[in-house]
């Protein structure tokens, strides 16, 4: 196979749909840390609560696409990575999509458990168990934690990214971003 029949770089729903999902996390991470900021009752908390949920929801219905599209092939890593850092590699993404595919399934939980419907723009989401405020609790608890750590796995996928564009110098990066960018 000649380089230009090569996958070099994601397809493009892919690359927008990475890029998406990241605008989503900083609506989501945004929305949370200014609804903490702001003093008890005051009439925006609800609007970034809201917010917050709406990208959250955006996040779970885009991560189904997104798992789909890896099954897509993918370009190769130039020049190939240390077997270690492939592994590494594949623990990350899996933790980032159990990030996106759990956090807001304990939020609709927490939520549903609190006895609170989970509203969707005209839509109401099916309550998955009953009213329990000790489950609610508890719910709310595995929901922050993972809200959390995820500031820590975003923050380290991106480091990742650039560790390997400035330092190792490969193509990691590059592959996902559009084809006007040389690297």
């Amino acid at each position: 196979m000649t380089e230009n029949q090569m996958t070099t770089r994601y397809a493009r729903l892919s690359m927008s749909l990475h890029w998406l999902m990241l605008a989503l996390f900083v609506g989501v991470y945004a929305c949370i840390e200014i609804k903490g900021l702001l003093p008890r009752g005051h009439a925006l908390k609800g609007v970034f609560l809201g917010g917050h949920a709406l990208f959250g929801i955006g996040i779970f219905v885009l991560v189904w696409l997104r798992l789909l599209g890896r099954l897509a092939p993918r370009p190769a890593i130039v020049p190939r990575p240390p077997a270690w850092q492939t592994a590494a590699s594949h623990l990350m993404h899996l933790a980032l999509y159990g990030l996106m595919i759990i956090t807001p399934l304990l939020a609709w939980l927490m939520l549903n458990a609190a006895g609170k419907p989970v509203p969707y723009f005209e839509f109401g989401l099916p309550s998955l168990v009953a009213p329990d405020p000790d489950l609610a609790r508890q719910f709310k608890h595995w929901h922050e934690w993972l809200g959390s750590a995820g500031y820590w796995l975003i923050g380290l996928h991106a480091a990742a990214g650039l560790f390997h564009h400035y330092w190792v110098r490969d193509n990691t990066l590059v592959r996902m971003l559009p084809k006007r960018y040389k690297g």
